[in-house]
């Protein structure tokens, strides 16, 4: 077809490759196959490596014919352009029987085995949510896909330098065989960040195993690591302040209800790992861990928080008080703490005053986002003071709760509120609010 285009009619037949290939970019895999078929630059512009350097490849359990082609033709074009791979995730969805899972199993083997043998550029590699502790994994499938998991990591371990199985829900035994995969051919792993958020099975107390301890030595030059609260103690701190002091950035730590969460951590180890890692920031991520006592034993002022997310997700508990984590725990990051999530129901108790004064006690606080029992004026209170200087908020994200049906009252004061402050929020903020009955 390429005989068919006259240059003195078509632009595009003099367009540089560099342009080609940008255009290219930005199309789906059926297009550039229809693309790739007008002439024999536009087919030599589809082979270009830097087109394939990212895929996302969805494996849908809902039976349909939509979903099964694009399985299909996606895995196609990673057998043919794998070795220019950088950045792979796999998504699985819905998976719904033990069919599909064997299906997923029996497409992963040959992908990861194919990848194995012909990649030797990936850097970055995502399966979230597997939840292998379904009931839609038989033994033997689940089995299979452990090995040829742990086999294709052994493969890739000294260029792999991202890792994310959050979600993975595995054993203490299959999880820590997966992370040592990373480190069998030296001992030692140099990747830089690992997401191993809910990646063991529920109710596992991870922080007292030997063999949890011994894999997470080998790595040596962790930046991020993503876990549970159930996987941390004294001797995992040690342990990253031995190894990754030098390098570690970020740990982000989630805390469920379901996981266990009652060991003792002593503040001096969070100190010692926060003084030979001086650039150390901790996120803590909180689901239904609500009480007082609880977040006492877990939140220790060693620690340089500089996020805390707490959520009850809707969860009321008539002995559960939310003051004191306001006015005793929380102040004691006034100097750390960045940002500040809440999602409570406080429908027995007021909160303004002592979340106003939160926020005006922490200097550095820039994001706040709050669903909760509040009254309207608690957002003119804190627009004032913003306004004066007294508070450095650039996000705004509040949800009022009402126990009304009825918010018209409610939201004609918002909106004179922000008719008040409007300069302030246009130029300034980042700012969402709104009322929301809980009935």
């Amino acid at each position: 077809m390429e005989d068919d285009i006259d240059p003195d009619q078509s632009s595009w037949a003099d367009l540089p490759d560099v342009c080609l290939r940008h255009v290219f970019h930005w199309l789906d895999d059926k297009d550039r196959s229809r693309a790739a078929l007008v002439c024999k630059k536009w087919s030599q512009a589809m082979y270009s490596g830097s087109l394939w350097r990212t895929r996302t490849i969805t494996f849908n359990g809902r039976p349909s014919r939509a979903h099964t082609f694009e399985f299909k033709t996606a895995l196609w074009y990673v057998k043919k352009f794998g070795k220019y791979l950088e950045h792979l995730e796999i998504k699985l969805l819905y998976p719904y029987n033990t069919v599909f899972t064997r299906k997923f199993q029996a497409t992963m083997r040959g992908l990861l085995s194919h990848l194995g043998k012909c990649n030797s550029r990936l850097v970055s590699l995502s399966i979230k949510n597997l939840e292998l502790d379904r009931l839609v994994w038989r033994t033997m499938v689940r089995a299979q896909f452990i090995k040829n998991l742990g086999t294709f990591l052994k493969r890739m371990s000294k260029q792999l330098d991202y890792l994310n199985l959050k979600g993975a829900r595995v054993t203490l035994e299959e999880g820590c065989g997966l992370l040592n995969s990373l480190s069998c051919l030296t001992n030692k792993s140099f990747i830089s960040e690992i997401n191993i958020e809910d990646f063991f099975s529920l109710h596992l107390p991870v922080y007292n195993s030997t063999l949890f301890h011994q894999t997470v030595s080998k790595f040596h030059s962790l930046v991020i690591l993503t876990f549970n609260y159930n996987c941390v103690s004294d001797e995992l701190l040690d342990i990253l302040r031995e190894h990754s002091a030098h390098s570690l950035c970020t740990l982000n730590i989630k805390c469920h209800i379901h996981d266990p969460h009652g060991q003792v951590v002593w503040g001096m180890s969070w100190a010692n790992l926060a003084k030979r890692a001086p650039k150390l920031n901790v996120n803590f991520f909180f689901e239904r861990v609500m009480r007082h006592d609880h977040l006492a034993r877990i939140l220790l002022v060693e620690i340089p928080v500089r996020s805390i997310s707490l959520r009850s997700c809707y969860f009321s508990d008539p002995d559960w008080m939310m003051r004191p984590t306001l006015t005793n725990l929380l102040p004691a990051y006034w100097h750390v703490l960045q940002k500040l999530t809440l999602e409570v129901n406080n429908d027995h108790e007021l909160l303004d005053n002592e979340l106003l004064q939160l926020i005006l006690s922490c200097r550095r606080l820039f994001f706040l986002k709050v669903w909760a029992f509040l009254s309207v004026t608690f957002m003119e209170r804190l627009l004032h003071n913003r306004a004066e200087r007294k508070c450095f908020l650039t996000t705004i994200k509040v949800r009022i709760y009402t126990a009304r049906q009825e918010t018209s009252e409610e939201d004609r004061l918002l909106r004179d509120i922000y008719k008040k402050f409007k300069n302030l929020i246009d130029s300034e903020l980042n700012y969402f609010v709104i009322t929301y009955p809980m009935v």
